[in-house]
């Protein structure tokens, strides 16, 4: 039984979850050369096993509730993935509206609306990390409450 072979290496990372392109290239750039990773990824991409716009899909699907639009192309962007790939994710898995996800953030996390500069300063930070865009943050931030929700 001996050294696994890139193609097994890459087909491990892959039964595993979903990778992009270059993730793949980094996980595997200790075992080969850049020549045969390359053949090996290009192999498991017209296989069907590696998609970049399948793995961009998925990362927008499980982190959507959770970010903005922002944060999530900037992560992708970090990932490898290109522009066109981040923008068809964005717009075929991002079902609620940007401020629908961010007003369900903000709730998620502060049960009550700022009651002073400070805290506003608290609850836009968080949305900023977060990745919303400032104009949303301050709309939503201004407006009050529903209690029914």
């Amino acid at each position: 039984m001996g050294e696994p072979t890139l193609r097994e290496r890459a087909l491990r990372h892959l039964a595993r979850r979903d990778h992009s392109r270059a993730e793949l290239s980094r996980k595997l750039a200790s075992h080969g050369e850049p020549d045969e990773i390359a053949a090996v990824i290009d192999r498991m991409g017209e296989l069907g096993l590696q998609s970049d716009g399948r793995y961009a899909e998925a990362f927008v699907r499980s982190k959507s509730a959770r970010f903005g639009s922002t944060r999530l192309r900037s992560e992708l962007s970090r990932r490898g993935v290109d522009r066109d790939l981040i923008d068809a994710a964005l717009e075929t898995e991002c079902v609620e509206s940007e401020t629908e996800r961010a007003r369900a953030v903000l709730r998620g996390r502060f049960s009550t609306p700022p009651a002073d500069a400070r805290e506003w300063g608290r609850q836009a930070r968080f949305l900023q990390t977060r990745g919303f865009a400032p104009e949303l943050i301050r709309k939503l931030l201004k407006e009050p409450y529903d209690e029914s929700a």
